[in-house]
């Protein structure tokens, strides 16, 4: 490969490898920092150029992009030193490393099927010389319809290039025409069709500012839908959450000032303000307690039963069931509520799940079940 023109990149390019994680931003948006890094593989077929346009498969929503910055790997390498690594590096180039997020359950890990679609690794549009810059003092910045979205520094990398280079050199040859994607700064989220998205990669500190242009991608939605012969994509809260780029809500306590507060006020008060605020379905009437005059106060975690349905309890009814688990499941403090629709004969809970509860630490057990 040239290094200053990405042509022929898929006949060129003998492997492509990505980092997971390798910004600090983007480390604190997971709530997660490595200790060493990870990588993957792409193919080659996924490489396209600028310029181009991107199908995102029928029956899809969460097509993200992450901007980066790509090196491309000029001379045999193996078992060579961090300090030596970025000899090894011929050229550098701006890349997306688009991923399907509907597909991450699929690929349990591997990004085979999520990052590894026709068109998924657009590079370019021009390479700069390795010689002349800085690993130190490189950007890359990602626009979404004109916005700019991301930017990150290589001075907020986890683990510099030359140390990517020579851990992977270890185990595996580099070879003339390799690219490593060296990870997204924070920032990256989903992309929808009509969307243009635009990455470059540049060294404002450097004499001239040499930059390798946008890469600019054009997204398009497509029409052929998945087969049933493989695994169908879906997405949950914590996909889009992940692809969208939201951070995780920190998790709500009770503390011992607020749950003292609370078991000092009457129910009745309790409810009136709930209903002030238009909060009408949030309690369960008809109850009677184990030991009257005792309150319960506590974080709660609520089980509710379905009416019976033969076919599901036959086969998920038995063993370590829902029922089982959300027992487990409380913990100190906690509260379990059991919606069972008033059924007294719905066996919600028993001696021995009882115990459970308790010994797990929990402030009590509400069901309106029997």
């Amino acid at each position: 490969m040239s290094a200053t023109s990405p042509t022929g990149l898929r006949e060129q390019a003998g492997k492509i490898i990505a980092v997971h994680l390798n910004y600090r931003s983007r480390a604190a948006q997971r709530g997660r920092t490595p200790a060493q890094p990870s990588y993957f593989f792409k193919p080659t077929s996924s490489l396209a150029a600028a310029g181009s346009e991107l199908e995102r498969p029928a029956g899809t929503e969460l097509l993200a992009f992450e901007g980066e910055i790509a090196l491309i790997i000029g001379r045999t390498t193996r078992r060579v030193s961090p300090e030596a690594g970025w000899a090894a590096v011929s050229g550098v180039t701006a890349a997306n490393d688009f991923g399907l997020y509907d597909l991450r359950a699929a690929d349990k890990g591997s990004n085979v099927r999520s990052k590894g679609g026709d068109g998924f690794t657009p590079v370019g549009p021009g390479v700069l010389p390795a010689a002349d810059l800085d690993p130190d003092a490189l950007r890359v910045r990602t626009w979404l319809n004109g916005e700019l979205v991301q930017e990150g520094t290589t001075d907020d990398l986890l683990f510099s290039f030359g140390r990517l280079i020579a851990d992977l050199s270890q185990l595996m040859t580099l070879e003339p025409g390799d690219i490593i994607l060296t990870g997204t700064p924070a920032g990256s989220s989903v992309t929808q069709p009509g969307d243009t998205v635009e990455v470059e990669v540049d060294a404002p500190t450097a004499p001239g500012a040499p930059s390798t242009g946008r890469l600019v991608t054009r997204i398009t939605e497509g029409s052929i839908p998945f087969g049933d012969f493989g695994t169908k994509p879906s997405v949950d809260d914590h996909q889009r959450a992940e692809a969208w780029g939201t951070p995780p809500e920190p998790a709500w306590t009770l503390s011992d000032e607020l749950r003292s507060k609370l078991a000092s006020v009457a129910t009745a008060t309790l409810s009136s303000q709930l209903r002030k605020r238009g909060l009408n379905n949030v309690s369960i009437d008809g109850l009677t307690s184990t030991r009257p005059g005792t309150k319960v106060v506590g974080t709660a975690r609520t089980l509710r039963y379905i009416p019976n349905r033969e076919d599901l309890f036959a086969t998920r009814g038995g063993g370590y069931n829902a029922q089982k688990r959300a027992f487990d499941a409380v913990g100190p403090g906690e509260v379990l509520v059991i919606e069972a629709r008033g059924e007294r004969s719905s066996g919600t809970v028993g001696d021995v799940l009882a115990l459970r509860a308790q010994v797990n630490g929990a402030a009590g057990i509400v069901t309106d079940g029997g």
